[in-house]
């Protein structure tokens, strides 16, 4: 196997050389290693931090990169924030380029050769992160029994999750998926109400501190507590989202069984329903702040990008769903505007309303279609006026 040294943040690792020429560089080579998920492991290194930072004084962090693969992820988290990391891999290579890395570095960083369940289920974690290339289900069961304090999970079957292979999201996550404009953030909400019924089975509970969908993943930051009344809580933040495909009417019901109405409240058509699903939070904005900080202040090469998920993700509205400004435009055939245009609308109209991290083009408000459409026509007819005046001028 061919290898290179690369940085990230300030750890200079061991990688295996890709060929740029095929289909998906990363699985050319016989060790996974993803140069793009550069960005996720700088907000990963970031949490870890703030994580560690809220320690203060007791024993130290365990940390397990259950797929460790190359193992950069996880020799990052050693080096940069300082928990006891434990590295893990089957693939017989990534073992060995996992203890080179670690001789290179010299780090106390253990590493293992195991079946990621069967480590999760022989030896207890504080974090644990499947960092896994499609569903990380096969791995969640094993993870809730082993991990006390946080997980960490990354999803990369974004297709069935959004409703695109609908057969598959159902198999995998036990939930009804829904492709439409905000897909997305439904998938993201069916990954962690699937994560949050896993752990209710032991009576833990989950709190989302971060969930942010980037590129071709998501990736989801869990705290985890123990009891059965949280785990009752947590159940309680389950829930379904209705949509109606001809107005874009949305709404929400809570519970396990989507009882409510069949027709649009709108428009009286019939109204497609996805979940189970969390319907709770999906950012601690104090907790993203912290983690802003530390991107801000130290040495990550993504930087610029990292932050602006973050600081999104931070003054995104705890609404569930979101609206994209371009699809309403076209709807009503009105030319763009700056979409600030359109949120200043709303707050002046005493509704809330904020960008989201999803998408430039999309944004979250608790006004319902109609009324965005209401405003969004009169905002352009007023532009449309404006323009005139100037023109005459």
């Amino acid at each position: 196997m061919q290898k290179r040294l690369i940085v990230e943040g300030n750890t200079l690792v061991l990688v295996p050389r890709l060929d740029p020429k095929a289909p998906y560089p990363p699985s050319s080579a016989s060790v996974f290693y993803n140069p793009k998920m550069e960005v996720s492991r700088d907000i990963n290194v970031a949490c870890m931090q703030v994580l560690a930072s809220e320690q203060r004084g007791e024993r130290p962090l365990t940390y397990l990169d259950a797929l460790g693969g190359s193992g950069v992820r996880g020799l990052r988290v050693a080096n940069e924030a300082r928990l006891k990391v434990t590295l893990n891999d089957l693939n017989p290579l990534a073992y060995r380029l996992m203890r080179t890395n670690k001789k290179r570095l010299g780090l106390d960083v253990d590493i293992r050769h195991l079946d990621a369940n069967v480590l999760l289920s022989e030896t207890t974690f504080s974090v644990v992160d499947i960092d896994s290339f499609g569903s990380p289900m096969p791995f969640v069961d094993s993870a809730c029994r082993s991990v006390c304090k946080m997980l960490c999970v990354t999803a990369t079957d974004t297709a069935p999750l959004s409703g695109v292979h609908f057969n598959a999201g159902v198999r995998r996550y036990s939930a009804l998926p829904a492709n439409t404009e905000y897909h997305a953030e439904t998938g993201i909400r069916i990954l962690i109400g699937k994560i949050a019924r896993e752990f209710a089975k032991y009576d833990k509970s989950i709190k989302p501190v971060l969930a942010h969908a980037t590129a071709h993943y998501y990736r989801v930051y869990l705290l985890i507590d123990q009891g059965a009344t949280l785990a009752d809580e947590c159940i309680a933040s389950l829930g379904y989202i209705v949509h109606c495909e001809k107005c874009g009417h949305r709404s929400i019901l809570g519970g396990l069984a989507p009882l409510g109405a069949q027709d649009c409240q709108l428009c009286h058509a019939k109204l497609i329903v996805a979940g189970p699903l969390w319907l709770g939070v999906l950012h601690v904005p104090q907790f993203c702040e912290r983690m802003l900080e530390r991107i801000e202040t130290g040495v990550f090469g993504t930087r610029k990008q990292s932050a602006k998920i973050i600081e999104l993700c931070a003054n995104e509205l705890d609404i569930v769903t979101f609206f994209d400004y371009h699809r309403l435009l076209r709807e009503l055939k009105r030319p763009p505007m700056p979409m600030e245009e359109l949120i200043n609308g709303l707050r002046t109209s005493g509704y809330r309303a904020s960008r989201t991290h999803f998408s430039g083009t999309s944004f979250k408000t608790d006004a319902n279609v109609d009324t965005i459409k209401q405003i969004l026509l009169q905002l352009s007819n007023e532009m449309k006026r404006e323009n005139a005046a100037s023109n005459r001028h």
